[in-house]
C-alpha cells in the first residue's frame, strides 16, 4: 500500500471552482495524489497509521506556480541594478553569460530553488542556458519544473552554434521523457534575438512535441519599435503573421499591447506570464493585465530572474501585482485578492497546461501544497484568509512544503537540499563573476 500522509491545519484553501475555504480540516495524500479532503478529526481517525503533519495555527493552500523564471540568474543578483533593459542585457548580462559554465548554472539554480521552496513556490517555468544543469538541480530539489534551453541567432555559451542547440534540445526531450516532475519546453528568447526562420523552426518543434512555446514578448517600447523597423509589425502581429500564435504559447511580460493585440492573444488562446516587479524595476511599463483578463486571456504570475527583480518570492510578487494594477486603473476594486491568488495558483497551472494536475487542492490532483504559520502579529486578527495571503503574508511565513506528496521543507528546514553547502559554494561563484 502507498505511504499515507495527512496534512491538517486551521484553514484549508482549495482554490477549487467554488472557492472553498474549510476550517479545522485536512488533506489525505497517498503517494503523490490527494485522495481525500475533510474534517481533520474525522480523517486522522480513519487513517490512524498515516504520517501526520499537523499545524493547529496553519493555513494549507496549493503551492504557488512561478510561470517565468531564469533561476540561475541568482548569481547576478544585484550586479547591475538601476539600468534600462537593453543596456542591462547588452552591457552587463550577455557579456557575463558568455563566461557561464554548467556548474555555475547548477549551483545558482539550486540557490533559487532554496529561495522558491522557502517562499512557497512548488512549480516553476524556467528559460535559460545550460538547461540540462537546471534540470539536474530541479530533479535533486524535488520541485516541479517546466524548463528548456534558450535559443537565439547568435552562438550560445552552452552549445555554441545554433544547430548544436537543436541537438541539445532533442537530448533534453529524450532524457526527461515521462519524468514525473520535469517537463521540457521550447524557448526562443525573443523576436529581437530570433530570426523568423528560427521562430518558425522552434514552433514546429513545439507542435511536434506538444510542448510549451515559451518566449519573451512585447516587454518594452524598444522591443516593439525594433520589431516594427525589422519586420513592419509589432511583436504580437509579427508572430501572428508567422502563424505562431497558439494555445501552446506562453508569452512572458506582454507589457506593450494595444486592444487589438489583446484580442489576438485571446483568440489564439495564448497564455501570458505577468512579471510585475521586473517590469517595474526595468521601467518597462505596466502590462494591461486587467484588460487581458476581461478579454479572457489566461494569465499566470512570474517573478522573472533574480537579476532583474531581485528575488523569486511569489508572495511579494502577488502583493505588488494587486496594488500596482489598482493605482494603474485608479480603481481599488481592480485585481482583487481572489483574482490575484488565482493567477498565482490555478492561473499558472492553466498557463502551463497542468490545470488537471496542480493549482488547486482537489481529490485526484497531485499533492503540491504549502502551510503558512498564522500565529504571527502581522497575520492577526484573521477575517479573510485570501486577503491576508495577498496583502499581509510573506514568503517567510511558509513553514512546510509538500511537492508531489513528498515533504521537501519542514519547520523552515529544506529537507531535499543542503542549503548551507549551496550558500557556501555561491561565495566562490561570486568571486569568479566579479573577476571575469
Amino acid at each position: 500500500m502507498e505511504k499515507l500522509l495527512i496534512v491538517s491545519g486551521k484553514y484549508l484553501l482549495t482554490i477549487d471552482p467554488e472557492g472553498t475555504i474549510l476550517e479545522d480540516s485536512a488533506v489525505v495524500i497517498a503517494g503523490e495524489t490527494i485522495i481525500e479532503i475533510g474534517p481533520a478529526s474525522e480523517l486522522t481517525g480513519r487513517y490512524p497509521d498515516a504520517e501526520l503533519l499537523a499545524e493547529p495555527c496553519g493555513l494549507i493552500m496549493p503551492g504557488l506556480i512561478n510561470t517565468h523564471t531564469h533561476a540561475a540568474m541568482s548569481c547576478f543578483r544585484g550586479l547591475a541594478d538601476d539600468l534600462p533593459l537593453m543596456q542591462w542585457l547588452q552591457e552587463y548580462i550577455f557579456p557575463r553569460e558568455a563566461r557561464l559554465t554548467g556548474e555555475i548554472v547548477y549551483y545558482s539554480t539550486l540557490l533559487s530553488l532554496c529561495e522558491m521552496i522557502r517562499s512557497g513556490t512548488t512549480s516553476f517555468n524556467d528559460m535559460y542556458l545550460f538547461a540540462a544543469d537546471v534540470a539536474r538541480a530541479a530533479d535533486e530539489s524535488g520541485m516541479r519544473a517546466w524548463l528548456g534551453e534558450v535559443l537565439y541567432d547568435f552562438p550560445s555559451p552552452n552549445y555554441g552554434e545554433l544547430e548544436n542547440g537543436f541537438a541539445y534540445m532533442e537530448q533534453l526531450f529524450a532524457d526527461y521523457s515521462g519524468h514525473e516532475l520535469i517537463t521540457i519546453t521550447v524557448n526562443p528568447h525573443a523576436v529581437y534575438t530570433c530570426s523568423p526562420e528560427l521562430l518558425l523552426r522552434l514552433g514546429e518543434m513545439a507542435a511536434d512535441r506538444g510542448a510549451v512555446y515559451h518566449i519573451h514578448l512585447s516587454e518594452n517600447r524598444d522591443e516593439v519599435e525594433t520589431c516594427r523597423e525589422r519586420h513592419g509589425a509589432s511583436p504580437v502581429r509579427h508572430l501572428k503573421n508567422l502563424g505562431l500564435l497558439s494555445d501552446r504559447m506562453l508569452a512572458a511580460h506582454c507589457v506593450q499591447l494595444d486592444d487589438e493585440e489583446i484580442a489576438l492573444l485571446a483568440g489564439s488562446e495564448v497564455k501570458v506570464a505577468h512579471c510585475m516587479e521586473s517590469n517595474m524595476k526595468l521601467a518597462s511599463g505596466t502590462a494591461p493585465v486587467v484588460r487581458m483578463l476581461e478579454a479572457c486571456v489566461c494569465v499566470g504570475i512570474g517573478t522573472d530572474g533574480s537579476a532583474s527583480n531581485n528575488d523569486v518570492d511569489m508572495f511579494g510578487e502577488m502583493n505588488t501585482v494587486a496594488k500596482v494594477h489598482k493605482v494603474a486603473r485608479m480603481d481599488p476594486t481592480a485585481m482583487d485578492a481572489d483574482t490575484t491568488l488565482y493567477l498565482a495558483t490555478m492561473g499558472g497551472a492553466r498557463a502551463l497546461g497542468a490545470e488537471n494536475r496542480v493549482g488547486s487542492l482537489e481529490v485526484g490532483k497531485k499533492a503540491d501544497l504549502i502551510i503558512l504559520d498564522l500565529d504571527q502579529p502581522h497575520l492577526t486578527p484573521m477575517y479573510h484568509p485570501v486577503s491576508h495571503l495577498v496583502y499581509a503574508a510573506r514568503g517567510a511565513d511558509v513553514i512546510h512544503s509538500v511537492i508531489n506528496g513528498r515533504i521537501v521543507m519542514e519547520n523552515r528546514k529544506i529537507i531535499s537540499l543542503d542549503e548551507q553547502a549551496i550558500l557556501a559554494h555561491m561565495g566562490e561563484i561570486r568571486r569568479q563573476i566579479i573577476t571575469s
